[in-house]
């Protein structure tokens, strides 16, 4: 019987991707994942058999790589970001079901909110939420109290998957809950491909966040009451300056 690793990548770029990560996927004998995430990565294991299924036939990609994984393979299934934070992990396992077979190891990964922290400044310091907008798996009233909560809480805010062409008007609509709870001028950010070619980030207030553009290779940070900019910079104080 083989072995089935669930990898996250970090962010795309090699550099920050752990070194747990690379080892195990120096060691596989297939990497099954969405397109994007294989093509990230493809270049760095050349030898390796690479598998790869469209977006929104996880099940399938999910379940070639534990009957690879029965045959006697070693795989990997990369994830982008890490793989237990929207990613296949918990897919990998409710497949599996209760069988302790094929042994699965899942190897975590850098996520968008702390990638996208790090480009953007300090914005994470104190508590915060993190919420995807994406509708897709999750009703949009499900979504729009989690906003309303994490809102009336006064956390920062982590924003996955804030546009798409299908979903181009998302975050109009969150900020719009928002601030139902916060002021016009709560400093946010956007950052933008992160770790890749391209990357990008921008402040502006939750007033001009609504009408921001944005897709599905943006993360959308909201501040707390304590966030403000410092040299350009998005800072959350937690408050070690007053003890």
């Amino acid at each position: 019987m083989g072995k089935l690793i669930v990898i996250g990548i970090g962010p795309g770029n090699y550099e920050n991707m752990t070194i747990k990560a690379d080892r195990a996927l120096q060691s596989c004998d297939v990497i099954i994942g969405y397109h994007v995430y294989v093509d990230l990565i493809r270049e760095y294991y050349p030898n390796k058999e690479f598998l790869t299924t469209p977006m929104t036939q996880e099940t399938k990609r999910c379940q070639m790589a534990l009957d690879l994984a029965r045959q006697g393979k070693t795989v990997a299934m990369v994830c982008s970001g890490d793989s237990g934070i929207y990613g296949m992990a918990a897919l990998i396992y409710e497949l599996r079901g209760e069988c302790t077979a094929p042994e699965v190891e899942v190897i975590p990964g850098l996520t968008a909110a702390c990638s996208g922290a790090a480009l953007l400044g300090a914005p994470l310091t104190h508590d915060f939420a993190v919420i995807s907008l994406s509708d897709r798996l999750t009703s949009w009233e499900k979504i729009e109290k989690r906003l309303e909560s994490a809102a009336a809480a006064d956390l920062s805010i982590v924003l996955y998957n804030p546009a798409s062409r299908s979903r181009p008007n998302h975050l109009r609509i969150a900020c719009n809950i928002l601030l139902r709870h916060l002021p016009e001028d709560r400093l946010c950010g956007v950052a933008q491909y992160i770790g890749r070619n391209g990357e990008n980030r921008r402040l502006m207030s939750l007033g001009e966040l609504g009408s921001a553009t944005v897709d599905m290779f943006c993360t959308v940070f909201i501040g707390n009451e304590m966030t403000r900019e410092i040299t350009g910079n998005m800072v959350t104080p937690r408050g070690y300056r007053d003890v």
